[in-house]
């Protein structure tokens, strides 16, 4: 079968140069749009920090006499990828979801590629802030896009994946990283770690959260027996949640959706009132309310798709509620027990209500079943998380401790674990501060 190609998606051949910003970024813009080199009016540049990963800004054209509406109606999002961060993430598919998503009217749309990065479309709005996300009006707005992503995206394996550049990238996944990085694998070494990745949840598509996680975990340094050590451990870790969750029935096609897999607050977009912006389309029920009593709700948008892949509904949530808690894991702000049934009410609520009319999921899950599966996954972001920084401390150049991160991350799994398990209480230990508060009823 030959390889999907994908829509035209424009490529300049140029690079972000961090150092030299702005040089490097106008030098793209006036690529994509020589007229603004002409044009009257100054480009101008906004570096946004929300993330700790990737570079974003963005550029407009300041074009006398018009508003800033107008203004932010022809401006250009530039985000640079993090430094070696292909270990991580596959390019070719992020384009991919991006288009897609474009196509069903739920992201911007895409420009163009260049080197190290991509150029898109200026959503008009604000960036959310983790203490935003524990306010009803904005939680249910993002419950409702969540369900409206959740049913109308289809899953998409790696084989119906448009491939944009040369693939020999992806097969990072089983070299280490850093100083201890070993000599390039042969073919039936690489063949061998694509197989254990496809492996790992057997009779699932791939990618899927399972798969990415075990991209990862094979990608984790092992020079030292500590490290080897931890790298065993997480294997060990990965193939039992695997065994304990990776079957469990959950909505979409064989238990999978089109998952964000990264709806942390800086992620979430609220947009202004509709007097000074398009108002959602007539079909958009994303906003509705949920009945006569609810609140009134924001619109939201999601951005950032790089992490975007076939997951199981509960995991896309739970990753998101974990995040209320913003990148100091504070876990007083963590969603209660009676905020969560709101949450997920709303969530159901659009999801059934974007469902096509034959669909076969339509009633297959109840909110109670959904809370469950929501409650079962609730430790699970902290090992996806926990892996991920564990990579970063050793990839990044960024100001961030990632291996404080990671170790914060993966006691949450342990917490959960414990809970789970039931060690923490033959042990007489106190529950631990996240998982008393997601226990709680206040």
């Amino acid at each position: 079968m030959s390889t999907p190609t994908t829509p035209s998606v424009r490529f300049i051949p140029l690079t972000y140069n961090n150092g030299e910003s702005q040089t490097s970024a106008l030098r793209l813009v006036l690529t994509l749009f020589p007229s603004w080199e002409t044009d009257a009016g100054p480009v101008e540049f906004t570096r946004f920090t929300d993330g700790i990963t990737n570079t974003l800004l963005k550029i407009i054209k300041r074009r006398p006499g018009l508003t800033d509406e107008q203004i932010d109606g022809e401006a250009v999002l530039l985000r640079a990828y993090g430094q070696d961060t292909d270990v991580l993430i596959d390019r070719d598919r992020e384009t991919a979801s991006h288009l897609l998503l474009s196509e069903r009217g739920l992201a911007p749309p895409l420009l163009a590629r260049f080197q190290n990065g991509l150029l898109y479309r200026f959503i008009r709005g604000r960036v959310c802030a983790s203490a935003d996300l524990a306010k009803p009006a904005i939680y249910l707005a993002v419950a409702r896009r969540l369900g409206q992503w959740h049913a109308l995206l289809p899953t998409v394996s790696d084989a119906e994946t448009p491939r944009l550049t040369s693939t020999e990238a992806d097969d990072e996944a089983g070299l280490a990283l850093g100083p201890s990085a070993k000599p390039a694998k042969s073919a039936a070494q690489l063949e061998a770690t694509q197989e254990k990745i496809r492996g790992i949840a057997k009779g699932k598509l791939t990618p899927n959260l399972w798969s990415v996680m075990q991209k990862w975990i094979l990608a984790l340094p092992e020079a030292t027996e500590a490290e080897r050590v931890r790298r065993n451990q997480l294997q060990d870790e990965l193939e039992r949640v695997v065994r304990e969750l990776g079957d469990r029935p959950g909505l979409g096609k064989d238990g999978l959706v089109f998952g964000h897999c990264d709806l942390l607050s800086g992620n979430v977009i609220i947009h202004p009132p509709a007097s000074s912006s398009s108002p959602p389309s007539s079909n958009d029920k994303s906003t509705l309310p949920t009945s006569p009593s609810d609140p009134p709700t924001e619109t939201v948008s999601f951005i950032d798709y790089e992490y975007a892949t076939p997951s199981p509904a509960a995991f896309d949530i739970a990753n998101h509620l974990a995040e209320w808690g913003g990148f100091e894991c504070i876990y007083a702000h963590l969603p209660t027990i009676p905020t969560r049934h709101a949450f997920l009410a709303a969530y159901l609520e659009s999801y059934n209500s974007h469902l096509p009319l034959n669909a076969l999921s339509r009633l297959s899950t109840s909110p109670a079943a959904l809370f469950a599966a929501v409650d079962a996954f609730r430790g699970i972001p902290g090992l996806y998380w926990g892996i991920w920084a564990l990579i970063q401390a050793q990839i990044s150049h960024i100001d961030f401790d990632y291996a404080a991160y990671a170790e914060l991350r993966l006691g949450e799994y342990w917490a959960w674990r414990a809970e789970v398990d039931g060690s923490r209480e033959r042990e007489g230990r106190e529950r631990g501060e996240r998982e008393a508060r997601w226990a709680s009823l206040e």
